[in-house]
């Protein structure tokens, strides 16, 4: 229960950043370009709100709603999500959105976007100047990768070093990694000393999305980090460092092998031998009923040799427009696995996006993944989908273009049938959270 509260409160907190952020930008330009703010609200309000203020001599009501999907600003003579077909049916007035060049209205509406994405530049550039950018080289990884049943059927091995991907240097394990293996033609990798090319069947995303096992995870030695008080492995001396090689004489090289060694001996004792200070040692060794000894192993980063960038306050925000970059085009570039059948069946709603969250309240961890939340939001709304920002700049294009405004009913419709799909989306996303949860 206390997991999934601190990962709840994440969530909200960075929704609720992100919310006011993207409001703020059109409310912004709207004002610039005097065009009147009726409401400015975090979260939506139906029926009724759970705060609500308008400043003496100001048009513009703020508030907090109570339903947590979001936030909007109601702009005067606009038509969005609130259908105020009575305004609309009314002359347009000099402070409405309608009666403004369509070069205003177009800025209006793609400002939300604008400040997601600035919001997302800023972010990764604190995080990058606040603790720096730390990573694992994948040639610094010596064991090389595990691989998943899908990336074996591929032609990788495990312990294979990743190398290229065509002619593309592969420098860190993530999502571009993997986007580049799945859009080569070959990899390079390195096998027992050797390097060995690799080539790669169509539809490697695909298989792998349909799976759902991944594509590969760090090989590593089982080496003790930390025992569990009155555990079997804390009751046989272990220590951190330990560097456990052998089960009843069956070397264990990686902690894959250890791990599988132990499930076969459940419930009975094993002898472990292990590695104390550079001299080979031996402990009989209760295995319970998990297959497990008690024991937190030592992750990737604190066995091999990673590497840190170091960014100035000033070097810091050119790295961070990069890194924004970058992510928005990993984004693009996955986005079309959603018009899939294997990305579909992958959607998740409030729930997947929760779960990005550490259990553990970490900072730089949270500021990290609101970033990408931030770049997520620019893109998706964007989207040329009535009732999204995106849908209306599509027909401001087109005012632009044509010279003429499209038709209001037409207008009304469209957005309606925007919200349809939405909220449609919503439900599909969020009930593939409750599905996985059950099964």
């Amino acid at each position: 229960m206390e997991i999934f509260l601190i990962k709840a409160l994440q969530l909200i907190l960075s929704l609720s950043i992100l919310v006011v952020i993207h409001e703020f930008g059109h409310f912004l330009f709207a004002r610039i370009f005097k065009i009147r703010v009726e409401k400015f609200y975090l979260f939506f309000d139906p029926w009724f709100a759970l705060f609500r203020f308008k400043p003496k001599g100001s048009d513009t009501e703020y508030g907090v709603g109570w339903l947590p999907l979001g936030g909007y600003v109601k702009i005067s003579g606009m038509i969005d999500e609130s259908m105020d077909k009575e305004q609309m049916a009314l002359p347009a007035q000099s402070w409405e959105f309608r009666a403004k060049p369509a070069w205003q209205r177009l800025l209006v509406m793609v400002g939300g976007v604008l400040f997601n994405l600035l919001l997302a530049f800023f972010i990764y550039s604190m995080v990058l100047f606040a603790w720096s950018d730390s990573y694992l080289p994948l040639r610094n990884v010596t064991q090389g990768m595990e691989y998943s049943q899908a990336a074996r059927n591929a032609g990788f091995q495990d312990g294979d070093i990743l190398l290229r991907a065509d002619e593309k240097e592969l420098e860190r394990f993530g999502v571009r990694t993997l986007l580049d293996i799945a859009d080569a033609d070959r990899v390079t990798v390195l096998r027992d000393g050797q390097e060995e090319v690799l080539s790669i069947p169509e539809g490697l995303m695909q298989t792998l999305l349909t799976d759902k096992e991944g594509f590969a995870a760090y090989r590593v030695p089982a080496v003790v980090y930390q025992t569990m008080e009155g555990s079997a492995a804390h009751t046989a001396g272990l220590q951190e460092g330990d560097s456990i090689t052998a089960v009843n004489g069956i070397a264990t090289p990686a902690f894959s092998d250890l791990h599988a060694a132990l499930d076969s001996h459940r419930n009975s004792e094993v002898t472990l031998h292990y590695y104390r200070d550079g001299v080979m040692q031996s402990a009989a060794i209760a295995v319970d009923s998990a297959g497990t000894l008690g024991f937190y192993a030592m992750t990737a980063p604190q066995i091999y040799r990673t590497e840190t960038l170091h960014y100035g306050f000033f070097e810091s925000f050119p790295a961070g427009i990069r890194m924004g970059v970058q992510t928005l085009k990993d984004y693009v570039a996955q986005f079309k696995y959603v018009f899939t059948k294997e990305g579909a069946s992958s959607l998740g709603g409030f729930g997947a996006i929760g779960n990005l969250f550490p259990a553990q309240w970490n900072w730089q961890a949270f500021w990290m993944m609101t970033a990408f939340l931030s770049v997520i939001l620019a893109f998706m709304n964007i989207l040329p989908i009535p009732a999204l920002d995106g849908g209306h700049v599509m027909f401001l294009i087109y005012e632009v273009v044509t010279r003429r405004q499209p038709n209001e009913k037409f207008m009304e419709y469209a957005q309606i049938a925007g919200m349809i799909l939405l909220f449609a989306l919503v439900l599909y996303a969020n009930g593939m959270d409750l599905i996985r949860a059950i099964f």
